[in-house]
């Protein structure tokens, strides 16, 4: 009996991946803008704004038509969300009650938005037991923690899904996601607990290195446009943990820190980026179609 040999759907997923993976500098880019040129009051109403747009757009993808372009709504939504609801608010509470940052050699090497965002872990885990309990999911590490700990109990504990909704889903993987390995990133930076040229952190940034070369591979399997793209999400900000730990150790310019003096390098990502998702967003809207076995 002959064994089937799965293609690889390069095309989606390298157009996935670098869609995700250039929202990244672009976020950063975007948070620095506002801070530098509004004013303070009128940068944290924009944050709030920029939350709510990110919100909104979550809401709509749900009513959107399409597996695709509900991960998109779901993805742009998030990333406003995170922005504008997360970022902008630590940032305006620290500013409020006068947290300062970390200075290094007359350099700031964490904001203070970010040396507050370690509190916020309880809350993180008091998300994350709901879905370890109350879920049955497509996420592969949330399953591994139920098979390990409920083994033959696992159907028992977790007897079926929440109601899915394809935007809510990428909404609260890109989120969670992020305050995960931020949360990560500040333990290991924390010169209380390891330190940023810790060996240990290093052995972080590796292993998220490693593993996003696996989890790309796994990516590399996924024929539907909404489910790659879902996957680049967790590969990209995975993928990106080791890129903030070599520029934070100034392995190499993060140039998206600084985006009006590199302005060329940042118009080109924001110009890729867009065509990125304008080209997935018209697969979305195209008739879904069995991918042709020699698509490479």
């Amino acid at each position: 009996m002959e064994t089937r040999v799965r293609n690889n759907y390069w095309r989606r997923t390298l157009a996935s991946f670098f869609l995700v993976l250039f929202a990244m500098p672009l976020g950063h880019a975007l948070m620095t803008i506002m801070d530098k040129f509004m004013s303070e009051d009128t940068v944290h109403v924009a944050g709030f704004i920029l939350g709510l747009v990110g919100l909104v757009m979550v809401i709509m993808g749900v009513f959107a038509k399409g597996d695709t372009r509900q991960t998109l709504w779901g993805l742009f939504g998030g990333l406003l969300f995170w922005t504008g609801w997360v970022e902008f608010l630590f940032l305006y509470y620290a500013r409020r009650y006068g947290v300062p940052p970390e200075i290094e050699n007359n350099v700031v090497v964490t904001k203070p938005e970010y040396l507050i965002m370690p509190a916020s872990f309880g809350m993180w885990m008091m998300t994350m037991v709901m879905y370890v309990f109350s879920t049955k999911n497509g996420c592969d590490f949330i399953t591994w923690i139920q098979k390990v700990c409920f083994r033959d109990k696992r159907k028992v504990i977790v007897t079926q899904p929440m109601t899915r909704h394809t935007s809510i889903v990428t909404f609260m993987e890109i989120n969670m996601m992020l305050w995960a390995f931020y949360l990560l990133l500040m333990f290991c930076y924390d010169k209380r607990f390891l330190g940023d040229h810790h060996p240990v952190t290093f052995l972080v940034g590796l292993a998220c290195f490693i593993g996003s070369v696996f989890m790309f591979k796994r990516e590399l399997k996924l024929a539907a446009w909404g489910s790659n793209i879902r996957m680049a999400i967790a590969t990209v900000i995975i993928f990106w943990t080791p890129v903030e730990i070599l520029g934070r150790i100034n392995f190499f310019r993060e140039f998206w820190v600084e985006p009006e003096k590199y302005s060329l390098q940042m118009i080109a990502i924001l110009v890729v980026f867009l065509g990125l998702g304008v080209y997935l967003w018209k697969k979305g809207a195209s008739k879904r179609k069995k991918p042709q076995e020699g698509e490479n």
